[in-house]
């Protein structure tokens, strides 16, 4: 069997700088993925089966054709041969939450399956399952351009830690996107990472995520998630993540997310939160491993 993590992307900014004839908007964003991921897990089989599994998996029953069903089958289709594997999803990112989960569970299946049947995952083929998928096949931060096809490395300072809330709603990225009103924003990718957690929170302060007031608007909790993130001890900027409903708040050091995490549950039990790094090397390994 071959198990592919799928981390959890967050968007550190993100403007909307543009849109195309198509009606898809193009983005500058800064990407990082969090030590928080799915897994996806392929073993031989006579047909293609997907069981689902994990905290967040009756969010998924009623969906009639899963995107890692969908990458598996554009990746055989691709190839020219007959999709047949036994797929799992263990669930632990939540579901509709800005936080590229379904991408990630995509881009997992793709390398998986690029393992289990020894074929190349084609140029074109992670865009062409959606938006998110491309800067996911990657799993390391990146800055993204276009409609998020156009990627390139970023570097992130270790000793980065996040503070992740989402307050129990799903927020449908299509309905974010059509009530976002407003001019468009410039560009605002920059060339030198700053050093530490403080320094990269101050930097990213003169950035924003254009996506925000639209979320706020479909779904009012999310300022009040963005409220309790900030007035959080240690949190050095609170902002929502894609196209919501999560927020994160940056941390220096460990401790302090934990911390953050801890009092956010006490405050809010009923919402789910998460603490832990960015790009963590005790994080799980974003290759396939075979057991």
């Amino acid at each position: 069997m071959i198990r592919v993590a799928a981390p959890a992307k967050i968007n550190l900014y993100l403007h909307v700088v543009g849109r195309r004839a198509d009606g898809y908007h193009l983005l500058d964003s800064l990407v990082v993925f969090a030590d928080l991921h799915d897994e996806v897990a392929a073993a031989p089989a006579d047909d293609l089966t997907l069981a689902i599994a994990g905290p967040f998996a009756a969010a998924l029953a009623d969906e009639p054709d899963n995107l890692v069903l969908r990458a598996a089958r554009a990746l055989a289709a691709a190839h020219r041969i007959r999709p047949t594997a036994r797929l799992t999803l263990t669930k632990a990112i939540p579901v509709a939450a800005g936080l590229g989960g379904s991408s990630a569970d995509a881009a997992a299946a793709l390398r998986a399956l690029s393992e289990l049947w020894s074929v190349a995952i084609p140029e074109g083929l992670a865009i062409s399952l959606g938006a998110d998928v491309p800067a996911c096949l990657a799993g390391q931060p990146l800055f993204l351009s276009g409609i998020g096809e156009t990627v390139a490395p970023a570097p992130v300072p270790p000793g980065i830690f996040l503070v992740l809330v989402n307050p129990g709603v799903q927020v449908p990225t299509a309905e974010i996107f059509r009530r976002r009103q407003g001019a468009f924003s410039s560009p605002a990718r920059f060339e030198r990472m700053p050093g530490d957690a403080l320094a990269l929170a101050a930097l990213l302060g003169e950035r924003r995520n254009d996506l925000t007031e639209a979320a706020i608007e479909c779904a009012p909790i999310v300022a009040d998630a963005l409220r309790l993130v900030a007035a959080t001890k240690g949190c050095l900027l609170a902002r929502m993540s894609g196209s919501g409903a999560t927020v994160f708040g940056i941390c220096a050091s460990k401790a302090e997310a934990a911390e953050a995490g801890e009092t956010i549950a006490r405050v809010r039990p009923a919402w789910w939160s998460w603490s832990g790094a960015i790009g963590a090397p005790e994080g799980p390994l974003l290759t396939p491993s075979k057991d």
